[in-house]
């Protein structure tokens, strides 16, 4: 489907006691481009820097031209203002490599792009002529080394836009025209926000069941870490504990093959969507992002997302929601209450919780993997190798710190110190630093560099593995004793099947690269442990219709070390979407299915929800309830 365009133009005037003259301008979100050519849609930091941008993720090699058709008030001359940002300015004090150009119906505008200043900021790109009421914009990549375009602007005047967040978000949807209302998608019993394992099986579980459910995912694949974007394999077990036909939906999408940083068709996305498509009671939106909700009283009553390419502004009703996102992003714009970070051994009475509470966390991994390379085309220098260009910004390897490999599985992993959501864009950028410092100094400076002559970088995730955030809060934390001791509850439900594994910067890693780690060594802190997670840990204490399933349940750290594997978080959803089924048809929430209807749940638990166990809600409408 053709993108809808988010290009208009505002007639802005200026006054100071008498009007002094009108100008004219135009913005374009680059995200919005009618062609992204070999540029990649980034939507990973829109809470922190408002709007998704245009990358040009090459690894090293320039990738084609971004191209887009903009209309302009009037012929003349404009002032061009391009949001970007040096994104090595965080380790290196200069020049950055994302280099990009902005060109104009084939003219050049003046100035090189990606390369200045240390956050993301309107850079000056020169003046054009503008010839008629419309022209061709390129944004045309120098490096391959992901330089990144938000908005382009264009004014007969000589102020950019504003730069703080407020004023921005203000400033875009006047000149983009947005509607201050969104548009109502529709009213529903369910709305799932997050497309991954977890947010996928809760669709499927409920819409199984009759409900009628609205999936909501903010890439455009399904599967979260689990998709051939991030490339994490599926851990844990299925079918296993008190409800062994818990599973079921995860065995039927979840890829046949597992593994770390495989080729694309592995994760197998494909088969993910057509198990969502092939439910008529689910309506699947993806490109999605979630940046607002609605509440009455102690209740979200609406959620509002937001296209990632168009703009385009929707609003969901429903008397249930699921929080899916990872992030517990949903929980978070309710006000449910959550946890970040560690828990103190003290609060409550975790021997392996540090001795006093702090913001560490798991880290986010990106991954990546080299080729072999024997096609003539990439056998570019003398010696029939494939080439990688010097790069060193900040980070300086040697033979004796440097990784000699050729890939980096889940352990290249980064930002356990920072903040995994404020912090985010800095984690994953770090991560894609390393990389190619390594990279480059394996094929260019390294005594055994022979060994990596051929060998070209053949994928390199630009959406990280994120493993830990915010944990909302639910009537029930699970606890390291809880797992421990095997503290079995009355309302048990999906089975853990993994030990208590906490991830830790690498001590020599840490020698190297102190405060600056991103390799990460995984410590089991017990043997596999097979444990029925309270069902109260899978709904909000405070938002009294919000569901979570996934690595955003009510969990302490070092609970969330046995709970957090796919397979675990897909059975979490199959359980959240049964308990919505129990709560629409009693007319009641997430709270009082454990109250009053934990048998009914317990029914539906046994008799899973695989295809020959479904069945449908009968005689059901929304004057039920």
């Amino acid at each position: 489907m053709k993108r809808i365009k988010r290009v208009f133009f505002l007639i802005m005037i200026t006054i100071s006691g008498l009007v002094q003259g009108q100008i004219k301008s135009v913005l374009v979100e680059a995200e919005s481009f009618d062609q992204t050519g070999g540029w990649v849609v980034d939507q990973q930091f829109i809470g922190q820097i408002g709007s998704s941008y245009l990358m040009a993720h090459g690894m090293g090699v320039p990738v084609t031209d971004a191209v887009t058709e903009v209309k302009f008030p009037r012929a003349g001359e404009y002032q061009v203002f391009v949001r970007t940002f040096n994104w090595t300015s965080p380790w290196f004090k200069g020049e950055g490599p994302g280099k990009f150009q902005l060109l104009v119906d084939g003219n050049i505008a003046d100035n090189i792009l990606g390369t200045k200043g240390s956050t993301w900021i309107w850079q000056d790109a020169g003046k054009v002529i503008i010839h008629g009421k419309t022209a061709r914009v390129f944004l045309h990549d120098l490096t391959g080394f992901d330089g990144r375009c938000d908005a382009i602007y264009f004014t007969t005047g000589t102020t950019p836009p504003p730069d703080d967040l407020v004023s921005l978000s203000k400033f875009r949807k006047k000149m983009l025209k947005i509607p201050a209302k969104p548009i109502s998608a529709g009213r529903y019993d369910l709305v799932v926000v997050g497309g991954g394992m977890a947010g996928i099986c809760a669709a499927i579980s409920a819409a199984r069941l009759g409900l009628k459910v609205a999936l909501i995912q903010d890439r455009p694949v399904l599967g979260g870490n689990n998709s051939s974007e991030v490339r994490v394999l599926l851990g844990g077990q299925i079918n296993i504990g008190p409800y062994p036909k818990l599973g079921d939906v995860v065995k039927e999408i979840g890829p046949v093959n597992g593994g770390f940083s495989l080729p694309a068709e592995a994760y197998e996305d494909d088969k993910k969507l057509k198990a969502v498509e092939a439910e008529s009671n689910i309506s699947l939106f993806l490109n999605y992002h979630a940046f607002n909700i609605e509440k009455k009283g102690t209740e979200i009553s609406k959620v509002y997302v937001r296209h990632i390419e168009t703009g385009k502004e929707l609003s969901f009703s429903a008397p249930l929601f699921a929080d899916c996102t990872g992030d517990g992003t949903i929980g978070f714009l309710a006000g449910a209450d959550f946890s970040m970070g560690r828990e103190s051994k003290a609060e409550f009475s975790e021997s392996l919780a540090p001795e006093t509470a702090d913001k560490m966390t798991m880290g986010s991994s990106v991954q990546w993997y080299s080729v072999e390379e024997n096609e003539s085309k990439y056998f570019k220098d003398e010696t029939g190798g494939t080439p990688f260009p010097i790069f060193q910004y900040g980070i300086k390897f040697n033979e004796e710190n440097c990784q000699k490999v050729k890939s980096g599985p889940w352990y290249w992993e980064t930002g356990m110190n920072l903040d995994q959501i404020n912090d985010f864009e800095r984690i994953r950028d770090y991560g894609m630093l390393v990389i190619y410092s390594n990279w480059s100094f394996l094929k260019n400076y390294s005594k055994t560099k022979e060994e990596y002559r051929k060998s070209r970088l053949n994928w390199v995730a630009y959406v990280a593995g994120k493993r830990e955030s915010r944990r909302l809060l639910g009537d029930l934390i699970m606890t390291e004793q809880d797992l421990i001791d095997s503290v079995i509850y009355p309302d048990a439900s999906v089975t853990t099947s993994w030990s208590i594994d906490q991830h830790f910067p690498d001590p020599k890693n840490t020698e190297n690269f102190p405060g600056k780690e991103f390799i990460a060594i995984s410590k089991a802190l017990s043997h596999t442990i097979y444990y029925p997670i309270p069902y109260r840990c899978l709904y909000s204490r405070n938002v009294s219709n919000l569901f979570m399933a996934g690595r955003d349940i009510s969990v302490t750290h070092i609970a969330l070390g046995a709970v957090r594997v796919m397979r675990t978080t897909g059975m979490m959803g199959e359980v959240v979407g049964m308990a919505a089924f129990v709560a629409i048809m009693n007319k009641t929430t997430p709270r009082d299915v454990y109250q009053n209807h934990l048998e009914e749940l317990k029914t539906l638990m046994k008799k899973g929800i695989g295809k020959e166990g479904t069945y449908p809600l009968q005689d059901y409408h929304w004057s039920h309830y």
